[in-house]
């Protein structure tokens, strides 16, 4: 019978792109919804939002009575004051809701029972004092996760605490796989009594199944097909209506009886027959009614290599994982090791630190070794335009032990903002191996960060009042000597924010001194607390007129949910925040959001990354339609030192 050849090759990196670029991971299937509590490891297609705050009612923080603060002012050791029960104090546990009326607790420690009826207190409270407010954990709406994340543990519970039931998570691919080959015996045919010469076990499609489990991926393995043509053909018709991808194991090389190449081809297309890597060079890569299929080598090294190369990166593109590359170290080959010129070999090595050296000695090279990959500490990749490697001359491998996870986070700290939620979600989409993590201390927090090398940027909106400017003047001050560039992310409205009703008719900052009004303030050094400060004295207005001026908030949504949980009747904040909230936003400034960049950082391929997205037309998209941002500078180079 005629023999096949491999007519055009490719390498591995074409091999891979070839396969990957045929099916977009995003759409190949769709996601699907499930419990919360069935969630444990999954991956999100969406961003998930908080259904609930959390807690969702004001709330005791300790054992004690629940009080209105105002009730308790001027109480001391040598004026304490009589509390009538049921009327001006409440027993409350850890975790009850806060009476009507009440917005504090005194702890039962710090109470004197009088008799039944009556307790007397011998220092005044605070409002807020010892109370879990409404939002306190996560607000309604915020994002607690963004999209390819994998949901932990602890995921699961502030998932269920912000009231999410159920959740939209990429459905995991079903791969079926299907062993051929007249030498195979099954296990089951192995537990019935002795193999006999000729047959081999079929072990292969139990670690590819294994191989598959441990991505994410959901194997299907199905009976030994023999080598005939047309029940390989008919087996594959059949897997690739019931699977959402399928492998092959064997009949992939130019034997006589190697017929799955012909199949795939008959049933749909072959991309590649043939790749220059040594083991798994007869690997098969194909398209079959829109479905991945891979024609997979017998050999138990070539399979796993194979694997390891096409199908666990299209498979980790569909579950929305990243395959991350695997850590590499400069090792010195114990020995020379010899290749052959025009394939790129997998070389598994056993590693070792010898001194200050790390020594690589090579295991059994044949292809169906396969305890070469159980052994192997590492793999030495020798190019297809080289003939081997020399002994103790460095050489890059990849490490197979307990590789350590490659930092691949961005910290920005300052100013809080909606948009940085944004970029987040949409730099997982794009790079999945990248995160961006936020902490939001204020405007001023954020450049002494920097100052202190303790974040890669900072989030600013500081307006100077002498300049009329922001940022600058406060980066010359506090950064005089930090090479950096400031680029804009957003212009953005700052406004009061009401209930819908605006119960207290609230207008303007005038309206804030009234009596009955309580006020939610950002913490010192915000720049939305310098702006606020500063249209005070404009107006002429003192800050301890203003009820709730000391009481402060880090985000402009905890702003936003103490307004809307009745906690205060107003708070200056970003439009984003109200309209997530459906408050009002009466407006009184657009300002200049910046992201201050240090040289170091700007250099980061991973924050060009980032600076890509910023400048892209979907991050711009997006934020115009949270409402009240302009994007005219997003992405601009601002100033530079």
């Amino acid at each position: 019978m005629k023999r096949h050849i491999y007519l055009k090759m490719k390498t591995v990196e074409e091999a891979r792109q070839l396969f990957r670029s045929r099916f977009d991971p995003d759409t190949f299937l769709p996601p699907e919804e499930i419990l919360t509590s069935a969630a444990l490891g999954r991956v999100t297609a969406v961003p998930v939002f908080a259904r609930l705050s959390s807690p969702h009612y004001h709330s005791a923080a300790m054992d004690g009575y629940a009080v209105a603060a105002e009730v308790t002012f001027g109480a001391s050791q040598d004026r304490p004051k009589l509390l009538e029960l049921g009327r001006q104090a409440f027993p409350v546990n850890t975790g009850n809701p806060l009476p009507s009326g009440t917005n504090a607790v005194i702890m039962v420690e710090n109470v004197h029972p009088r008799d039944e009826a009556t307790i007397q207190i011998e220092a005044g409270a605070y409002p807020w004092q010892h109370v879990r407010k409404v939002g306190e954990d996560l607000v309604a709406h915020e994002m607690v996760l963004p999209e390819k994340t994998e949901v932990t543990p602890y995921a699961l519970a502030a998932l269920l605490a912000a009231g999410v039931t159920r959740l939209l998570v990429r459905r995991r691919p079903r791969v079926v796989i299907i062993p051929t080959g007249d030498e195979l015996i099954s296990v089951a045919e192995i537990e019935a009594g002795e193999v006999p010469p000729g047959r081999i076990i079929e072990f292969n499609s139990l670690m590819l199944a294994a191989l598959t489990e441990q991505l994410g991926a959901l194997p299907e393995v199905r009976p030994i097909v023999p080598d005939r043509r047309q029940e390989i053909r008919a087996a594959l018709a059949e897997a690739v209506q019931q699977g959402d991808m399928v492998i092959i194991n064997a009949g992939s090389s130019a034997g006589t009886e190697d017929y799955t190449a012909q199949v795939i081809a008959e049933l749909g297309e072959v991309l590649v027959h043939g790749v220059t890597m040594m083991p798994g060079k007869p690997t098969i890569l194909g398209v079959v009614q829109g479905k991945p299929v891979m024609g997979n080598p017998g050999y138990p090294v070539s399979a796993a290599l194979s694997f390891d190369q096409f199908a666990a990166p299209l498979l980790s593109d569909i579950l929305g994982r990243h395959l991350s590359p695997r850590p590499t170290v400069a090792a010195q080959p114990a020995q020379k090791i010899p290749s052959k010129a025009g394939l790129e070999e997998f070389i598994r090595v056993t590693l070792g630190k010898v001194g200050e050296r790390i020594m690589a000695t090579p295991l059994p090279r044949g292809a169906g070794t396969i305890t070469s990959l159980v052994r192997a500490d590492g793999l030495i990749r020798i190019p297809a335009a080289s003939e081997g490697v020399e002994a103790e001359k460095p050489v890059l491998t990849e490490l197979l032990l307990s590789p350590e996870l490659l930092e691949q986070t961005l910290v920005v700290i300052g100013s809080h903002d909606n948009t940085l939620d944004v970029l987040a979600t949409l730099l997982r989409r794009h790079h999945p191996d990248l995160r961006l993590s936020s902490a939001h201390v204020g405007s001023t927090g954020g450049l002494l960060a920097l100052q202190n090398h303790r974040a890669h940027l900072g989030g600013c909106h500081l307006f100077d009042p002498e300049t009329g400017s922001y940022n600058v003047p406060y980066i010359q001050r506090l950064l005089p000597e930090l090479p950096l560039k400031l680029i804009n992310l957003v212009h953005r409205a700052q406004g009061l924010m009401v209930l819908p009703d605006n119960p207290k008719r609230i207008q303007g900052f005038q309206d804030l001194i009234r009596p009955g009004v309580q006020f939610s303030n950002r913490q010192r050094g915000s720049g939305t607390r310098i702006l606020l400060d500063y249209q005070l004295a404009q107006l002429g207005i003192k800050p301890q007129a203003i009820q709730g001026y000391q009481q402060e908030e880090y985000t402009h949504m905890a702003v936003a949910v103490n307004v809307l949980s009745g906690a205060a009747d107003a708070g200056l904040g970003i439009m984003a925040a109200a309209r997530a909230l459906g408050l009002k936003f009466i407006p009184v400034v657009t300002e200049r959001y910046d992201l201050v960049v240090p040289e170091t950082t700007f250099a980061d391929r991973r924050f060009q990354k980032l600076w890509a997205i910023i400048r892209s037309e979907e991050f711009k998209t997006t934020v115009a339609a949270m409402g009240g941002y302009d994007t005219r500078d997003t992405g601009a180079l601002m100033y530079e030192q």
